[in-house]
Order: C-alpha cells, then sequence, then structure tokens
C-alpha cells in the first residue's frame, strides 16, 4: 500500500455534503451591513447642502477678488479714492462705478459688484428684495441662491465702502443652504 491510498481511506468522501452559508454567517452578515449603512448613511445624506454650501464660499471668493481687483484697476489708472460717488473703473470692456475706488453695491447682477464678480442668474443667483443695493457709499446688496433650502439664508452680502478709509464689508450665510 502507498501512502496515497492510506490517506484516502482515511478521509473519505462523503456525499451528500452541501457547500454554502449557514443561516447564522447570513445573519451576521446581514447585521454588518446594517451598522455599516447606518454610520455611512449620514455622512452622504445632503450632499446637495454641502455643494450649495461650497458654490456660495466660491462665489464669496469671486466677489472679494473682483472688489480687490476693481480697487487695484482704479488706482493704476489715477482715479481718486476720496470720492464716495461719480467715478468709474473699467475691467473688461464693463464700466464699474464705484464708492471710493471699491464697486458700488448695485442691485442688478449685471452691474456693480456682481457685474464685476460675474454673478449669473443662470447659476440661480438672484437679488433679495430687502438689500437691493444702491449707489450710495455703505448701501447693501444681498444676493440669494434661489434652490437653496432657505434662500436667504444661503446668501452672499456686499455692503459698499462707506468711506475712503473703509473697504466694503463682504460676507457669506451658509445656514440655509
Amino acid at each position: 500500500m502507498n501512502l496515497f491510498n492510506t490517506a484516502r481511506r482515511a478521509r473519505p468522501h462523503r456525499l451528500g455534503h452541501q457547500a454554502g452559508f449557514t443561516l447564522v454567517e447570513l445573519v451576521t452578515v446581514i447585521l454588518i451591513l446594517g451598522v455599516l449603512a447606518a454610520v455611512a448613511l449620514p455622512r452622504y445624506a445632503d450632499l446637495q447642502g454641502k455643494a450649495r454650501e461650497a458654490k456660495v464660499r466660491g462665489v464669496l471668493g469671486s466677489v472679494k477678488a473682483a472688489s480687490a481687483l476693481v480697487k487695484a484697476t482704479a488706482m493704476a489708472n489715477g482715479t481718486s479714492c476720496g470720492a464716495a460717488t461719480g467715478t468709474t473703473a473699467t475691467l473688461e470692456g464693463a464700466s464699474i462705478a464705484l464708492n471710493y475706488c471699491y464697486p458700488q453695491a448695485l442691485g442688478a447682477l449685471t452691474t456693480g459688484i456682481m457685474g464685476a464678480s460675474n454673478v449669473s442668474a443662470n447659476d440661480n443667483w438672484v437679488v433679495d428684495g430687502t438689500n437691493a443695493g444702491g449707489a450710495a457709499g455703505g448701501s447693501t446688496v444681498q444676493i440669494n441662491l434661489s434652490d437653496a433650502t432657505t434662500p436667504a439664508s444661503c446668501s452672499i452680502s456686499y455692503q459698499s465702502a462707506s468711506g475712503a478709509t473703509t473697504p466694503p464689508n463682504i460676507t457669506a450665510t451658509t445656514s440655509g443652504c
């Protein structure tokens, strides 16, 4: 007798042996998947809100950059920054009305700070009715993200310069995105 045949007889092949998972194994896997889903789901539930918040923060950066760029352009062109109104700066062919060398807070998306920063109604931005801006120094314009849960709380506010040494106040609200 050889060793191969001896090992074979010691462990006979069983006919009818089932291959598969037991009920305990299946229940364990289902429980693990349930726990993972319960932990992971809240992290990914509000992706749209996070995307709207990121959109507000991106446009906030654009408004801040446009404000600084308009002031730099006005100063490079020799514009007097002591005047509240009546001065303009040309930025990419567009005439931007100024308050103390900063863009005015005009209530249209095509003029003032919104025109300088290329904010568009096509991107769901609307001018807030109660903060519609104006040409005077210190005026405030607020733009709301219209597809947000609470548009007035998902917005950017721009208060134009109110004096030669006072820069504009630019803020974002993201609590309602």
